[in-house]
């Protein structure tokens, strides 16, 4: 594949702010990093939650998720290792594999379940929460599984690359867009001692988190299973991450801010109390 060479970024954006996960256990209890949490969601419009799971232990993961519903947003799991079986009550059904992504819109209501199909070895990934605006939050959910081969990776002139599992970067197309939040999702390496720069629109919130080794942005360092969220500024075209002495890997994920109001109740993400009330009323009443 082509190798990438994006526009000069002029004005990095900048880490302001660092943010540790917080272990904890969801599903059947999955243990796993809570890295974006409830109170960062307005900064971090349109993006919700995100968690970081990575285990060698069976029993840190093998009860998975049994069957639970969402509705109002969309939910996006990057699997690095290990494999989880999908079924839902719309008659989906998938294996989501190393590399993979599953790409799921709850929209009006939907039931599923995700089952690690793997009895040991390890398990690892990230689920993102992208909200939905209020016009889409009602529309039928919808489904895809992409697998590894299926997402575009693309070398860099340094030696590092960047997989491009959202969005677009220089007319380079990603595995799949969003018209309304405009999500960028990038897995990048970086080799030990370079540099890359990455083009993020002014207008969107964005943050990177590290998996592995260590990066600098504009001179703060931004340690492995550490979020960094960058700043905004209209004078802002993208953002520098720099690798030390060994090469990093992290996301960068970059999304269009709906302002909108945000209402939450577990799996229910609508615009009014009373929209999670409905929503919460037809779950028990059988109708998603």
């Amino acid at each position: 594949m082509t190798k990438l060479q994006f526009p000069t970024v002029a004005h990095s954006r900048e880490v302001e702010r660092l943010v540790n996960g917080v272990p904890t256990t969801d599903g059947a209890g999955v243990r796993l990093t809570r890295v974006l949490t409830h109170d960062l969601q307005r900064r971090l419009d349109p993006f919700l939650m995100l968690d970081a799971f990575r285990s060698d232990n069976p029993d840190d993961y093998i009860a998975g998720f049994p069957s639970h519903p969402h509705r109002g947003f969309e939910t996006v799991t990057y699997m690095l290792n290990g494999r989880m079986r999908h079924r839902d009550n719309a008659g989906n059904e998938g294996l989501l594999s190393e590399g993979g992504v599953q790409w799921m819109t709850a929209g009006r209501g939907i039931v599923h379940s995700e089952i690690p199909e793997q009895q040991d070895g390890m398990m690892e990934g990230f689920q993102l929460w992208v909200n939905l605006p209020g016009k889409n939050k009602m529309i039928a959910p919808w489904y895809r599984d992409i697998p590894a081969a299926d997402i575009p990776v693309y070398p860099l002139e340094n030696g590092g690359a960047v997989k491009l599992i959202a969005g677009s970067l220089h007319a380079a197309p990603g595995a799949i867009t969003r018209d309304d939040t405009e999500p960028l999702y990038l897995d990048i390496t970086v080799p030990a001692g370079e540099s890359v720069s990455i083009p993020v629109a002014a207008s969107h919130n964005a943050f990177i988190y590290v998996y592995r080794g260590e990066v600098s942005v504009g001179g703060r360092a931004v340690k492995s299973t550490q979020m960094g969220l960058l700043g905004n500024g209209a004078d802002f075209d993208g953002v520098t991450v720099s690798a030390g002495g060994q090469e990093a890997k992290l996301l960068l994920i970059a999304g269009k801010p709906l302002n909108e109001p945000i209402v939450q109740w577990g799996p229910f993400v609508m615009n009014s109390r009373e929209q999670v009330e409905q929503a919460i009323h037809d779950y028990q009443a059988g109708r998603f």
